[in-house]
Parts: C-alpha cells; structure tokens; sequence
C-alpha cells in the first residue's frame, strides 16, 4: 500500500473532535518516555513536559499526543511507568476530566491492539499497598485524529510515519535494530540511520509524501510529529504542522490551538541575571488565525 493510500484511509477513519473558536487544544508528540537510562532521551525534559502539562490542565486545554509517546521499541512499560509515574498520574486527570486523546505512531504502534492498551494503561500496581489501582480505563487511542468545524473544514493530525514506508511497513523489524543494536550504540553516540529524526535525506522524503498529499486533496491542513522538525507554514504556503518534540537537547515544542489560533511554542529551562533558574514557554511562530489555512 502506498502512503498515500494510508494517509487518505487514516483521513477517513479518523476520530472527529469539535474545533470552535472557544476550542483549547494542545499538541505534544515523540516523547518517547522512557526508562531514565543513559539511552532515555526524553529524561532530561521530563521536567519541563511534566509542568507544561501542568499548566495546560490548569487552563483548561485538551492535550492530543501525537504518537510515540512511549518507548516501546527500546523498553517494556513497567520499565517506563516506573520512571514516569507522576507523568502518567497527571495524563490520568487529563483522561478523567475527558481530555486526552492518544495517537499511536510508529515506536508505540503495538497500541492499535486495544489488548496492549488496556494491558498497560488501565491498571497499575502502586508499591505502597500493592495493590492494583487505576490508571486510564478507557484510554483514547486512533491512527488520526480530525479536529472539525460546523461548516466540514478540519485539521488532519497524525503521526506521519503513514509517509515513511519502512517504519510503518516494517516496524518489527525497526523495533528489533532499535532495541538490540542501536540502543546500545545510542549509549556510545551512534545515530540510527533508519529513523528520520536522524536521518536528514529520510526527513526531507517524509515531508514530501505528506506534502503531496496534501496538494491531491485540496490542501487539506494537516498537522504531524515523527520527524521532530518543528513546522509553521506561512498564510501562501502549504498547510503542514509539524509539532516537533519532547527530545530536543534542550527543550520541548508543541502547538496550540485557543481562540481559532494556532502558535508553535516552546518550554525550556532559563536562568535570569539574580542565578534564578525558571522554566519559561516562548513562542515561536504565530499565533495566525485557522482562518487562513482551513
């Protein structure tokens, strides 16, 4: 199946959100939370993750992941859990307040089987009492998300690993390279070349795929994570959003949505002239009125 053969039939089955003017929605994607390890990359922004998701449950906003926010391919979710529980206990009051919604991407693909959903997110065992409590029973996972307007016009989101053929057809097998080959080698500094967060040439003919897509259906706009290269178009240009990461060197980036805008920011961690360290979200791009791009 070629990608635009997956893409459009993601776009078809995707899960319908209401998109208003009164709509406060973020985006997140590639967290890639993993076990607190030398190779856990979304360890040194865990911090920055956990009090930006604080601050949106505070003002109200509906958080949409946009896959690979488990690390799946390099550990079991135990392992994962037990590094991060305050992240999945604060994700749990998302899912309990109805405003949480998972899309599953390449490295937590083995989320399309709701037996693997519901064998790692509807229970946990708390070390305290032992004893077996809930997480998110229930939890919203799809291949897309639509987010849509009264009059039909809507936002298409994804991960966008539907563009990149190897890591969706063959994502055992990626799984299998990540986990017994280029973990170890990530410890070292060795880059997987598969992955087009790494890989330049890969980024560039993901981008292309979905951008082509994109013209074929009457410049639908759309929204993805995967290649964890930020995206903001400008009003004249093609209406393709990419959230960027929680694994970048320094800091996390995401969208939001608030008001019939949308702003590409991001959380990182500054210190003023007193020493005083504080975690700060700037804006990067916009915010640009939906208006233009729907």
């Amino acid at each position: 199946m070629s990608s635009n053969r997956r893409l459009t039939r993601a776009f078809k089955k995707a899960k319908k959100l209401p998109l208003t003017d009164a709509s406060r929605y973020v985006m997140f994607s590639d967290c890639h939370r993993g076990d607190n390890s030398f190779a856990d990359d979304f360890s040194r922004n865990r911090k920055l993750y956990l009090h930006a998701l604080s601050h949106y449950k505070q003002e109200g906003f509906t958080y949409l992941e946009l896959g690979d926010g488990d690390e799946l391919w390099e550990n079991s979710f135990q392992a994962i859990f037990d590094a991060n529980k305050d992240v999945y206990l604060l994700l749990k009051e998302f899912h309990e307040a109805n405003r949480l919604h998972f899309v599953w991407g390449n490295h937590d693909m083995a989320y399309r089987n709701p037996k693997a959903v519901e064998r790692n997110l509807h229970y946990y065992r708390d070390t305290i009492d032992d004893k077996d409590k809930e997480l998110m029973i229930g939890a919203s996972f799809s291949e897309a998300l639509v987010l849509e307007r009264e009059d039909g016009r809507s936002i298409f989101l994804l991960h966008g690993h539907q563009a990149d053929w190897f890591n969706y057809n063959f994502w055992r097998l990626s799984k299998f390279l990540v986990r017994y080959l280029w973990r170890p080698l990530q410890v070292l500094g060795v880059k997987d070349p598969t992955s087009p967060a790494q890989n330049f040439r890969e980024l560039i003919k993901v981008e292309r795929r979905l951008e082509k897509w994109i013209k074929a259906n009457n410049n639908q706009m759309i929204i993805t994570g995967h290649t964890h290269r930020p995206r903001f178009p400008g009003t004249t240009e093609l209406p393709h959003f990419n959230d960027g990461s929680c694994v970048h060197p320094r800091c996390i980036t995401g969208l939001e949505i608030e008001g019939g805008e949308i702003t590409l920011i991001k959380w990182f961690l500054e210190t003023n002239a007193q020493g005083i360290m504080k975690i700060t979200r700037q804006v990067l791009e916009g915010p640009t009125s939906l208006t233009h791009y729907l």
